[in-house]
């Protein structure tokens, strides 16, 4: 066993001490890093100093560059449904309140059939031999003609 005391690395103030290496005497400064949140706590209050009043500017902007709603819209009250009175002579257009048509749906109805129209074959003329084949046989033929058609010309 040895009786010889060692280094053991620490200062008279019981602080690491080295000579070539420095060490910190905190891992963390509480001042800075209260600083730090006091600015940044300053930026986003300048930050919505500056926002908010531009978002209010835009916004009364946009509102007077809008066009109005049409005054028969504007009087419209969808508690006046049952009052048929209250709304102007059909034809009306489609989305005013009340409607019995919608939209949206008769949109659907449209794409549906005209999906359904172009994926369907049949005569169009039996007599004069004109008939109708969904679209992509229709491009499977004309693929197959651009492609036929170069090798027929080297022949």
């Amino acid at each position: 066993m040895n009786t010889k005391g060692h280094d053991s690395g620490h200062g008279p103030d019981g602080a690491p001490f080295h000579e070539t290496v420095t060490f910190e005497p905190r891992d963390i400064n509480v001042g800075t890093v209260a600083k730090q949140l006091i600015y940044l706590g300053l930026t986003i209050v300048i930050a919505l100093a500056v926002c908010v009043p531009v978002l209010h500017f835009l916004t009364k902007m946009s509102a007077e560059g809008d066009t109005p709603m049409p005054p028969v819209r504007a009087t419209i009250n969808m508690q006046d449904c049952l009052n048929r009175d209250a709304f102007p002579p059909e034809p009306r257009l489609q989305g005013v309140p009340c409607h019995d048509n919608d939209a949206q749906q008769d949109l659907r109805e449209k794409i549906a059939a005209d999906n359904e129209a172009n994926e369907s074959a049949g005569w169009v003329d039996k007599a004069n031999g004109i008939a109708k084949i969904p679209v992509k046989d229709a491009m499977k033929l004309i693929a197959e003609k651009a492609t036929a058609a170069p090798q027929e010309k080297k022949q």
